[in-house]
């Protein structure tokens, strides 16, 4: 276990017991995996409250429409782990799926010439497990030949849409990271299915307009490992739907969004591309060849200002966000 994860398990625990955003039924113990309580779970049928009040409701009924998958979640609500990544950045950013101008001020300090936002899903500003409008990767499909989102495709954890000051449009794949920690140097490159992940992907790599640094990397295999194996499809996901001008976009790049506290996460597990810098984030930033096609800011550089200062509509998702994630208010402090 990852020593963010250790810290914020024991935080959270101790949160749940007496934060007025649970209900006192919400404060059991409760069945996560393999029939077993624990107390950073909330009980199941309580699963809804593991999201701001604020959202729940119409949270539930985007996912349910668009049949997203919540990870670890049951009978349509999400997951009751207080951990649990996918939670977290609906907690961050669903909230800001109506309010287009608060979330131009969010973005616009890492896209500066962002003018305005447009809706790009269901009427709303942010879209969530993003998979493409067609099956751009060739991945695998079901007999019924669905593609679910959130489960088995390359899924971004969000999506954002908005026009430049130049007049053109850009897509934002979003990536979030919450407590997430790879350790394992084991390749992925053959599923426990015995299908070999290489042949998936090859043809994007292999072709002259691969969207990563082939002079840089020094094997195709090295991609394979985490969390270079979700980036790695992410950036070619992001690059045929800039091709295809998805939704009229002219460019379509990646955000990665992750905790500066996890430190954890930045370890690299690929061995061999240790070579190309010591964080993940470094080494990614080296093999994207087109380098405003990638970006990555820590949760605390995105969101601090704005919860410890936030605009009147969101003032009470600023209070939730500081209480339940406090340490995303981590650089404003030790800054004063």
């Amino acid at each position: 276990m990852g020593k963010f994860l250790e810290a914020e398990r024991q935080r959270l625990v101790e949160l749940k017991k007496h934060t007025s955003y649970l209900s006192d039924a919400a404060r059991s113990e409760g069945v996560y995996k393999k029939g077993k309580t624990h107390p950073i779970c909330l009980p199941r049928s309580h699963a809804d409250e593991n999201l701001f009040s604020g959202i729940r409701a119409a949270a539930q009924a985007y996912f349910s429409k668009f049949e997203i998958k919540w990870h670890d979640g049951q009978t349509g609500k999400p997951s009751n782990h207080l951990c649990d990544s996918q939670v977290c950045c609906v907690n961050f950013l669903f909230p800001f799926y109506d309010q287009p101008e608060a979330l131009a001020e969010l973005l616009r300090p890492v896209f500066p010439d962002l003018a305005r936002m447009l809706p790009i899903e269901n009427g709303q500003y942010v879209a969530f497990e993003w998979i493409g409008e067609k099956n751009y990767l060739r991945e695998k499909v079901s007999r019924n030949g669905k593609r679910t989102r959130g489960a088995n495709f390359t899924s971004t954890d969000a999506a954002v849409m908005f026009e430049r000051t130049d007049g053109k449009c850009q897509i934002v794949l979003i990536e979030w990271k919450y407590t997430e920690a790879y350790s394992s140097r084991q390749s992925l490159a053959i599923a426990k299915s015995s299908t070999d992940r290489r042949e998936i992907y090859r043809w994007l790599y292999d072709r002259s307009d691969c969207p990563l640094d082939k002079r840089t990397l020094p094997s195709f295999d090295a991609l394979f490992y985490e969390p270079f194996y979700q980036l790695m499809r992410q950036q070619f996901l992001a690059h045929e739907m800039e091709i295809a001008h998805e939704l009229g976009a002219d460019r379509v790049s990646v955000l990665h969004i992750e905790p500066a506290q996890n430190t954890d996460f930045q370890r690299v597990t690929s061995p061999e591309l240790m070579c190309l810098g010591e964080t993940v984030i470094d080494v990614w930033q080296r093999l994207v060849a087109a380098q405003d096609r990638f970006t990555s800011i820590s949760t605390e550089a995105l969101f601090g200002r704005m919860v410890a200062n936030p605009a009147p509509e969101m003032l009470a998702w600023a209070d939730y966000i500081g209480t339940r994630y406090p340490w995303v208010l981590h650089d404003l402090q030790t800054q004063s």
